[in-house]
């Protein structure tokens, strides 16, 4: 029975999600994704080239070396030892506990706008104090989708390997997927992957986030403003919290000194303030509460042959 359990994607996706729940908030010297960056600063630094071509080699490169480091443990473990290794470095690779811990020490700082910066890509000097506190949902949000529901949804299909793409593609997209002077050409590539990657998971998202707030009839108002966005998948789940918590998100933002313009979500309260981030925040146990009883039912049905017997 546990052989079975354990050869099941959906229940690696539970104990990978339940290993983050209980072990998330630790902080692990050698990161996975940290070593990835670190890799992705290695080629740039010593590999850049203003070219599709040279981005289309960073992109394939980071997947085949994550993949290969995968394949190599996956060879030399006995299968015991791998599924403790596959549940382990999985729950690792979602951070929907270290999500939380870092918005909120945003919050919590003594300089919200300073702490700030180094989570998000946009310009932080110019915002204003309700500006600061819109970022940190909307960080929240889109990261909802990118640390959390993305990965699980790539753990559900292709077990650990797809994970590991994700989370590569990822990586490469906060890193270089950027549209300025430097990024334009040797970012497309994982730009447009992580876009391709993040399709399906961003309106999963979206769809969770209102269900759980009895809000699902505003999907229809977020399909319809993401036309307008140079990034549509992050409309969704930055829309289900504009519409849920009913305040304003979205709207201009400047990056890299330049302001890019975009449509308001939500609405209501529009200037807003701590305890806003606060209710944004508490929303993590009611999703959790979701994705525990979608990861169950989908156990159960994948493997329901095992449990009447």
């Amino acid at each position: 029975m546990w052989i079975s359990l354990l050869n099941s994607y959906s229940f690696l996706a539970f104990c990978a999600f339940i290993v983050d729940y209980i072990f998330g908030s630790i902080k692990l010297k050698y990161h996975p994704v940290v070593l990835i960056g670190k890799f992705i600063s290695f080629f740039e630094r010593h590999f850049y080239k203003d070219s599709i071509k040279a981005g289309a080699i960073i992109f394939i490169i980071t997947n085949l070396l994550a993949l290969c480091f995968v394949g190599f443990i996956y060879i030399i473990l006995p299968k015991i030892y791998w599924y403790v290794f596959e549940i382990g470095l999985s729950g690792i690779l979602i951070a929907n506990n270290m999500l939380y811990k870092e918005v909120k020490k945003v919050v919590l700082s003594d300089n919200p706008r300073q702490k700030l910066r180094y989570l998000v890509s946009r310009d932080v000097d110019s915002l204003s104090e309700s500006d600061v506190y819109k970022a940190c949902i909307e960080t929240y949000a889109e990261n909802i989708n990118d640390a959390v529901i993305a990965p699980l949804f790539y753990l559900l299909l292709f077990g650990l390997w797809g994970l590991v793409v994700y989370k590569c593609t990822n990586t490469l997209d906060s890193m270089i997927g950027y549209r300025n002077a430097r990024y334009e050409k040797f970012g497309k590539i994982s730009a447009r992957a992580d876009d391709v990657l993040n399709f399906i998971p961003a309106r999963l998202t979206a769809l969770i986030v209102l269900f759980v707030n009895k809000k699902l009839n505003y999907i229809k108002n977020i399909s319809k403003l993401s036309r307008y966005y140079t990034s549509p998948n992050s409309v969704y789940p930055i829309g289900a919290f504009a519409y849920s918590l009913e305040v304003c998100l979205g709207g201009p933002t400047s990056y890299f000194g330049k302001v890019v313009f975009k449509p308001t979500l939500g609405f209501n309260k529009c200037k807003l303030d701590e305890s806003d981030v606060f209710r944004a925040l508490r929303q993590k146990n009611k999703i959790d509460l979701a994705i525990v009883l979608i990861l169950v039912f989908l156990v159960i049905i994948e493997n329901w042959r095992i449990f009447i017997r």
